[in-house]
């Protein structure tokens, strides 16, 4: 069955701990770590105890490849990726999510599928180039990816699809779903309303549905095919004011891919009250990870 995580980035700027702590009360399968300033996604032993305390598996790791993480573990990409793969060996993640490189990482990019190929052979692990979109100041294209900012067009073995991202290139998913084929092994859940050539700036991460993107049709293709990769929901909702708005999106989001892949919501906390969700994830956090089934709070 494929897989439905929650990246930690979808519930930023809250903590590790909170992101794991919603993906379990939400029913999510697992959970994707971004490796980021905070010390703790880069701590296997902290995410092995994450992990466990709310029974959820780590999927994947993602890279510190963003440019607010220039400096974590140093301004080498190929170490930044050695450690990131070596940190999904530790917490038994399955997949690496990593951009292809910039192109003022010159020598990085150079040898940039080489160095995927060879560091996933020594860690055993999955390295899934993830597709990017076109940087442009007015009408001027920056070129800012080396070899390019789509995968499919590279000789690595593993990609990633993320909807937004696409969205923002002016590229249809289904298409690049297809374009991709069997090298497709990771998906990042979002939605986008359009591309840069219509005057769209930010990569949004809109929830799956609010855009213009064929996601459904796209996980439906998949559940057609038995793929075996895992579908993680990248969403931004960092406007959110309240713990109740935050829940009502990623719960949304989960809906949405289960109803799309065709599966059961097995545990569906959302029909009830906002208020005893909230109770479930207080208590939870109080008591050591476990939620009191039996409550009628």
């Amino acid at each position: 069955m494929i897989r439905v995580g929650l990246s930690t980035s979808s519930v930023y700027p809250l903590s590790l701990e909170h992101a794991f702590r919603l993906a379990g009360v939400l029913g999510y399968d697992g959970v994707e770590v971004m490796v980021t300033n905070d010390e703790r996604t880069r701590d296997a032993s902290e995410l092995l105890r994450l992990s466990m305390k709310y029974e959820l598996p780590i999927l994947s790791i993602h890279a510190p490849v963003l440019l607010l993480t220039t400096f974590v573990w140093g301004r080498d990409p190929q170490v930044k990726l050695e450690k990131s793969a070596e940190l999904a060996r530790a917490v038994g993640a399955s997949t690496v999510v990593v951009h292809p490189p910039f192109r003022w990482q010159a020598a990085y990019a150079k040898d940039f599928l080489r160095i995927v190929r060879s560091t996933a052979a020594e860690y055993g692990v999955e390295i899934a180039v993830e597709n990017m979109f076109p940087w442009k100041v007015g009408s001027r294209s920056l070129g800012a990816y080396s070899p390019g900012y789509d995968p499919t067009l590279m000789d690595c073995d593993a990609m990633t699809l993320d909807f937004s991202h696409a969205s923002l290139s002016g590229r249809d998913s289904l298409e690049l779903a297809h374009a991709m084929g069997g090298r497709l092994r990771h998906v990042h859940l979002c939605d986008g309303s359009g591309s840069m050539d219509e005057g769209r700036v930010f990569d949004e991460h809109l929830l799956p549905g609010r855009g213009s993107e064929p996601v459904a049709e796209v996980l439906q293709y998949l559940s057609g095919r038995h793929w075996k990769g895992s579908v993680v929901a990248e969403v931004n909702t960092r406007r959110c004011r309240t713990e109740e708005q935050r829940l009502e999106l990623l719960s949304e989001t989960l809906a949405f891919a289960r109803s799309a892949l065709g599966q059961r919501d097995r545990r569906p906390v959302m029909h009830r009250p906002l208020g005893t969700v909230l109770s479930r994830i207080r208590r939870r956090a109080r008591r050591g990870g476990r939620v009191v089934t039996g409550s009628t709070e």
